[in-house]
């Protein structure tokens, strides 16, 4: 007669142990997150790459990093952008943060970050945007301009609101919102320059996101990228010397 082979039991509950995996698994990538967020505000600098050809980008993105910028943004306006996410984070693997920018709707969200985005940016207020961005445990930057689209951003879920375009208020605007709004992120965009950047980090900015200003689309077609590392070094220093970390 053959013995019946019976399986050890631990006592644990199969079911807790799963909840107790995926508890585990949550809390982790949530510390991921934050050490994500955290990356993109001692950095002081987010470079967004839009151009209307992609052949260059991959080196641009190595001159904007050898310029010691490394949260990098490529806009999903630019040609094969999910692509060039791929390419570029293969390239440059864990020595910068990659993110997408120009989102619009979830579906692009999602796309982006199966592509290996880190970071999702948006031009305006989409609350969708920002749960899915949750769902995958990413940082989200929504766009807002108001201080009421920038507090329901906030009150979203968003981790930094991208005040856009910042040009209408420059960083006066930023000093009067972060005296009733002062725990919220908040990141200019559209209109950073070399001159205004330490101006913005002293209203309050947590960080500046910069476009051509840095990443000039002449400079590119040249092959200039020496230069772009140059005035990616310059922004770097602007920000810590208003951080008075110089």
């Amino acid at each position: 007669m053959t013995p019946v082979e019976t399986e050890c039991y631990d006592g644990r509950d199969p079911l807790n142990s799963s909840l107790e995996a995926n508890q585990k698994a949550n809390e982790e990538a949530n510390v991921d997150k934050e050490k994500m967020l955290q990356f993109l505000i001692d950095n002081g600098v987010v470079a967004i790459v839009r151009a209307d050809n992609s052949s260059q980008l991959v080196q641009v993105a190595e001159a904007i990093r050898e310029g010691g910028v490394r949260a990098i943004e490529f806009t999903m306006t630019t040609p094969d952008a999910l692509d060039l996410i791929k390419e570029t984070s293969k390239k440059l693997g864990q020595d910068v943060l990659l993110g997408a920018g120009t989102v619009l709707d979830p579906e692009t969200c999602r796309a982006a970050i199966l592509a290996g985005a880190q970071f999702i940016v948006t031009p305006t207020l989409n609350t969708d945007v920002i749960k899915m961005c949750q769902r995958y445990s990413k940082v989200v930057v929504p766009g807002a301009l108001t201080p009421t689209e920038i507090l329901t951003a906030w009150d979203a879920g968003a981790d930094m609101v991208k005040v856009f375009p910042a040009t209408l208020g420059g960083p006066q605007y930023f000093k009067d919102l972060h005296g009733p709004l002062p725990q919220i992120k908040l990141v200019p965009t559209g209109g950073v320059s070399l001159e205004n950047t330490g101006d913005f980090i002293k209203a309050g900015a947590v960080a500046v996101a910069v476009g051509s200003n840095l990443v000039n689309n002449k400079l590119v077609k040249e092959g200039k990228f020496a230069e772009i590392a140059e005035t990616a070094r310059k922004f770097v220093a602007e920000v810590r010397k208003a951080r008075g970390q110089a």
